[in-house]
C-alpha cells in the first residue's frame, strides 16, 4: 500500500474515534428533537431559531444572520419561519435600516414558548451530553468542538450572549 492509500483509510483509533463521533452526530439530533416535540411541539431546529432570537438584542436578527447561526439555507429557514409565524411566535419584516434585508422578530408568545421549552431542553442536554462528562472532559469537548468548527468554516458558530 502506498502512503497515499493508507492515509485515505481510517483504521485503529482513528476509525474508532470517527465512528463514535459519527454515531453521536446521528443519534443526538433525533434525541433532542424527540424531547422537544413531545414536551413543546417544536423541532430542535425551530427551538434553535426561537432561542437565538430570544438571546438577540431586541429579540430580532436579520434572517441572513439567523441562517448562519442555524447552519441553514435561507429557504429552509424561511419554511421554518413560516411555521413559527403561523403559530404567532415570530414575525418577519423588512429591516428599516436596510430594506434589502429581512428581520426575524420574536413575539411575546414566542418568547413565552422558548421560556417554556428551555427547562426540558436543558435537562435533556445535561442528561445526554454534560452530566456523563467530568468537568475536565466538558472543557475538552468545548475545545474540540471549537477546533472542528474552525476546520469546517474557519470561524466559530453561534455563541451565547455574555451572561453575568
Amino acid at each position: 500500500m502506498t502512503d497515499q492509500t493508507s492515509r485515505a483509510t481510517l483504521t485503529g483509533d482513528d476509525l474508532e474515534t470517527w465512528s463514535s463521533l459519527a454515531t453521536v452526530l446521528e443519534w443526538l439530533p433525533a434525541a433532542l428533537d424527540a424531547q422537544l416535540q413531545v414536551d413543546s411541539d417544536v423541532t430542535h431546529f425551530e427551538y434553535g431559531i426561537l432561542y437565538a432570537l430570544g438571546d438577540a438584542p431586541e429579540h430580532r436578527l436579520r434572517m441572513s444572520v439567523l441562517a448562519g447561526y442555524a447552519n441553514s439555507s435561507l429557504s429552509r429557514l424561511s419554511r421554518a419561519a413560516a411555521r413559527l409565524e403561523k403559530r404567532g411566535w415570530m414575525q418577519r419584516m423588512p429591516d428599516p435600516t436596510d430594506g434589502r434585508y429581512t428581520l426575524a422578530i420574536l413575539t411575546e408568545p414566542g418568547l413565552a414558548q422558548v421560556e417554556r421549552a428551555t427547562p426540558g431542553h436543558v435537562r435533556t442536554v445535561r442528561r445526554l451530553v454534560l452530566d456523563p462528562l467530568t468537568s475536565a472532559q466538558r472543557k475538552q469537548l468545548l475545545e474540540i468542538s471549537r477546533r472542528v468548527q474552525h476546520a469546517i468554516r474557519g470561524s466559530s458558530g453561534w455563541t451565547p450572549a455574555a451572561t453575568e
